[in-house]
C-alpha cells in the first residue's frame, strides 16, 4: 500500500513539474469562448499550442494581398440559405468547399469561438459564419511549423473567430466568412498571413444575417490589419 502511495505521489510530482514547465498549457491558449457565441465545442479537442507570432503586415490591400499569395478570392457568393437542421444531420451539398452559406445546425450547436485541434462538423462551423464569424482553416497534413504560424496569427485576432484543420477541402489554407471565401492552394508565409488579415478586415462581422445581434465578442479583431 505504501509503495502504491509513493508511486502515485511521484506521478503527481512529475505531472506538476511538466505543467509548470509549460507556461502555455491550458484552455486559455485555445481562446475557447462559449459565452460570446452561445455555442458549443461539440466535443472537439481545443488547440492549446503556442503559436509563432506573425510578421508585420506588408500588404494590407485585400485584392493585392490575395494575388501576391496566389489565393483565390470570391466575395459576395450567392447565399444558399439559412435553414436550421438537427445536429445529427448529414452535411448537405454546399456550393463551395469550405462552405460559406447554406443549411446548418440548429442552436445551440453552432461551433463556439476558439482554436481547435480537430475538424468540427461542417454544419456546426457553418452556423458560426452566420453569426458574423471568421474561420481560418488549414489542411491537416501541413507541416507543424506552418500550423504554428497560423495559430500565431490567430492568437492576434481571435475575437469572434475560429481556427481548425479541414481534411475535406482542396486547399492548403482557407479563410471564410458568410458568402465570402479566400482559398489558397499553397502556404506562402507572410503573404498568406497578409491575405488572411486583409480578408478579415474586409468581411469580418459584416455578413451572415445575424451579425448585428449575434456578434458580441472579447478579444482583438483586425479593424486595420496593420495594427
Amino acid at each position: 500500500m505504501l509503495a502504491c502511495a509513493i508511486g502515485a505521489a511521484a506521478v503527481a510530482v512529475v505531472l506538476i513539474l511538466v505543467l509548470a514547465g509549460d507556461e502555455d498549457a491550458g484552455p486559455n491558449r485555445a481562446h475557447i469562448n462559449l459565452a460570446s457565441s452561445a455555442g458549443s465545442t461539440n466535443g472537439i479537442l481545443p488547440d492549446e499550442r503556442r503559436g509563432i507570432p506573425p510578421p508585420a503586415v506588408q500588404q494590407p490591400d485585400l485584392k493585392k494581398a490575395a494575388a501576391e499569395a496566389g489565393c483565390y478570392l470570391e466575395l459576395h457568393i450567392d447565399d444558399a440559405g439559412h435553414r436550421h437542421i438537427p445536429p445529427d444531420s448529414p452535411a448537405p451539398s454546399y456550393k463551395t468547399n469550405p462552405p460559406t452559406s447554406g443549411p446548418h445546425v440548429e442552436p445551440p450547436y453552432q461551433q463556439a469561438d476558439g482554436a481547435y485541434a480537430e475538424e468540427p462538423k461542417a454544419i456546426d462551423y457553418l452556423h458560426s459564419l452566420e453569426h458574423g464569424r471568421l474561420e481560418i482553416q488549414y489542411a491537416a497534413d501541413l507541416p507543424e511549423t506552418i500550423q504554428l504560424e497560423l495559430k500565431g496569427l490567430y492568437d492576434t485576432m481571435y475575437g469572434a473567430a475560429l481556427l481548425f484543420p479541414n481534411n475535406e477541402m482542396p486547399y492548403a489554407v482557407a479563410a471564410a466568412t458568410w458568402t465570402n471565401l479566400l482559398a489558397c492552394t499553397s502556404y506562402e508565409g507572410r503573404k498568406t498571413l497578409d491575405a488572411i488579415r486583409a480578408f478579415g478586415k474586409e468581411t469580418w462581422g459584416k455578413y451572415g444575417g445575424e451579425p448585428v445581434s449575434a456578434f458580441p465578442f472579447a478579444g482583438p479583431t483586425p479593424a486595420d490589419p496593420r495594427e
